[in-house]
């Protein structure tokens, strides 16, 4: 997408202390605008609050006729109630603590219909428990591993869980949850090609399950990478989370769409270090850091600036020997992943042409909002 590439810059900054996170309102709507865009209906959507965790940005998805949502949190969770949403997935399997957590939400927000996660059959037995003692019925989604191995079971186990579970008093079956977070490949089409070969196998059981008398199973799958390849099966519910603010990662991996940053950390120079060398108040306590040292943050003014280390509180940057960055100098960093970078910021700055709107809470940062 063609822009220009001072977007990001803000006239006045003497009153935004550094590091901050600042958010781009009007690019997340327009980010809202192509997801939208992308897809035949947008009932099919339900994204993922996790990269976010902020209630302004859940209305102003709510204001575009997004209604579903996907979250992996109790506070993300109730940050969804608290803003009345329709429809919420906790893609989590809920046990112990967490099950009581879970269950009180859904008693306290009965304008929205919670559902959760569920791979194994003594949870499902809990959950079922749980819902009889405090009298709700509970709309759970069978959680199946199509590669990420990360939780879920196996395509060959889900019918046997499926009807385990829809024998259970105080349980509905609802579907089936599929994320694919493993499919990354820069190529589309090898994307597509890997998305197909989980999606045929999980459609024959869809097919199965009808025929046996169940209501069709929904199926929810994906994130951001394989959001374009399911948005052009039919039905599939798409979930994709990291759109809403965009960042060098995917902006790099992903070519097939006008996803737009729209979420920057804004850095000061702290020290210059000998001819060729400047320190940032950009530790890993104020930007993703799960990557290599290369791929954590990448400054739209100042591109040829290579990272040398970085500490809690201070990252090193290598520069020309002829550079003439000095202290207080600002840079604006457009972190490889975004989700991470949120969680690390109380509250967000909001950015309008050039100048500071003013502050978005990240509400559901915490572990606890209210329950």
């Amino acid at each position: 997408m063609i822009e220009s590439t001072s977007w990001f810059q803000i006239d006045d900054t003497d009153d935004i202390d550094s590091p901050a996170l600042l958010v781009y309102p009007e690019r997340v709507k327009s980010n809202l605008a192509v997801l939208k865009s992308l897809i035949d209906d947008p009932v099919r959507l339900r994204p993922h609050v996790k990269t976010h965790k902020c209630q302004e940005v859940v209305l102003l998805t709510m204001e575009a006729g997004i209604n579903k949502f996907k979250c992996s949190t109790i506070a993300e969770a109730e940050m969804l109630g608290i803003c009345k949403a329709k429809d919420v997935i906790f893609a989590y399997q809920p046990s112990g603590p967490k099950l009581k957590r879970f269950l009180t939400i859904i008693r306290k927000y009965p304008a929205t219909s919670f559902a959760c996660l569920v791979d194994n059959k003594d949870s499902a037995s809990e959950i079922a428990l749980f819902s009889a003692r405090y009298e709700l019925t509970i709309a759970v989604y069978i959680d199946v591993n199509v590669g990420m191995n990360r939780t879920g079971i196996s395509v060959k186990e889900i019918i046997a869980l499926y009807k385990f579970c829809n024998s259970l008093p105080g349980i509905i079956t609802m579907g089936l949850h599929c994320y694919d977070g493993h499919i990354i490949d820069k190529e589309f089409n090898i994307r597509l090609k890997r998305c197909h070969a989980w999606f045929t196998e999980i459609e024959k059981i869809q097919l199965q399950l009808s025929a046996e008398g169940f209501a069709r199973p929904i199926i929810v799958a994906g994130g951001t990478p394989t959001f374009t390849v399911h948005a052009r099966t039919p039905e599939i519910e798409c979930s994709p989370g990291t759109f809403i603010y965009f960042d060098q990662g995917y902006e790099y991996l992903l070519n097939e769409n006008n996803f737009i940053p729209a979420a920057l950390v804004l850095c000061r120079v702290i020290s210059v270090i000998g001819e060729a060398k400047i320190c940032l108040d950009l530790g890993h306590k104020s930007v993703g850091a799960e990557n290599e040292l290369s791929k954590r943050v990448f400054f739209l003014n100042a591109p040829e600036l290579k990272v040398v280390s970085q500490s809690e509180e201070h990252l090193v940057m290598q520069a020309q020997s002829d550079h003439t960055y000095m202290v207080g100098d600002v840079f604006y960093g457009l972190p490889w992943h975004i989700c991470p970078t949120v969680a690390l910021y109380e509250r967000v700055t909001t950015i309008d042409n050039r100048v500071k709107l003013g502050e978005w809470i990240t509400i559901a940062r915490d572990r606890k909002i209210t329950i």
